[in-house]
């Protein structure tokens, strides 16, 4: 979890709410309900014991409290063991939690100790992010734009083809274009090219991905990426809808996803 600073997790449950109001207005669902809709799972009363982890760069703070906060917010009972590590693993086990929470550098998992359901960060990112685009209502066809196959845009355009939509994607890195191309049966778009969408997932660590060459007239952008990959004038003048939030999105469809 390196992208995060601790700024980006002030006022989560603000910004949940702000993105909340977006996507009902413009799927019909709000967050929980596309989660079920994806997963078909409810919460229940889960104890969520979160582990604060300790190795590279360290825990960041405030994302142990914001984690709680979400569980909380889905009606799930977290806790926050008073040690990290492996020490804090043993606290979460005894202290008889269903699913643990926990993230180093290099990935973010959540995994039900009850029906051994593993869950990663970056997919299940990329689903609820793919899935919340590929849900306007506004869309004026089946075919919908990822910007950045990594491990988030990846396992959101897989998502997509195997919903049955037409995905084009962009990514300046040759190989993993060819192997999505390969794997999925994407399309291959030019990031200068001059078919817009109504709907777009973006997911890339860059500001300004997104030219308006792109987007349609009225059109949704959904993007867990840090900084913004559309630029303010650009989302002003083409009456873009615009999801965007740092973690809590993900992390409900991580939950759900391992209940």
């Amino acid at each position: 979890m390196a992208l995060l600073t601790p700024e980006d997790l002030e006022n989560l449950l603000d910004k949940l709410n702000h993105n909340n109001e977006i996507i009902k207005k413009n799927t019909g669902m709000d967050i929980a309900e596309i989660c079920h809709a994806i997963y078909g799972t409810n919460p229940g009363n889960e104890r969520i014991g979160i582990i604060p982890i300790t190795s590279g760069n360290g825990i960041i703070s405030n994302f142990s409290a914001s984690l709680l906060a979400i569980t909380d917010y889905f009606g799930m009972d977290g806790f926050i063991t008073k040690h990290p590590d492996i020490t804090g693993y043993y606290e979460a086990i005894t202290g008889k939690a269903d699913i643990i929470l926990m993230a180093d550098d290099h990935i973010f998992i959540a995994h039900n100790l009850r029906n051994g359901k593993i869950a990663t960060n970056h997919v299940c990112t990329g689903v609820i992010y793919a899935e919340i685009a590929s849900r306007y209502i506004h869309a004026d066809s089946k075919e919908i734009l990822v910007i950045g196959m990594g491990k988030v845009g990846y396992a959101g355009a897989e998502h997509l083809v195997n919903k049955g939509f037409t995905v084009y994607a962009c990514d300046p890195d040759k190989k993993i274009m060819e192997k999505a191309k390969k794997e999925l049966g994407v399309i291959p778009y030019r990031c200068d090219g001059t078919r817009k969408f109504s709907m777009v997932l973006e997911a890339t660590p860059n500001p300004n991905t997104i030219s308006e060459g792109m987007v349609a007239e009225r059109c949704l952008v959904s993007t867990p990426g840090i900084p913004c990959g559309l630029p303010e004038e650009i989302g002003r003048r083409k009456g873009v809808d615009l999801v965007m939030e740092p973690l809590v999105i993900g992390v409900a469809a991580m939950l759900y996803s391992v209940i």
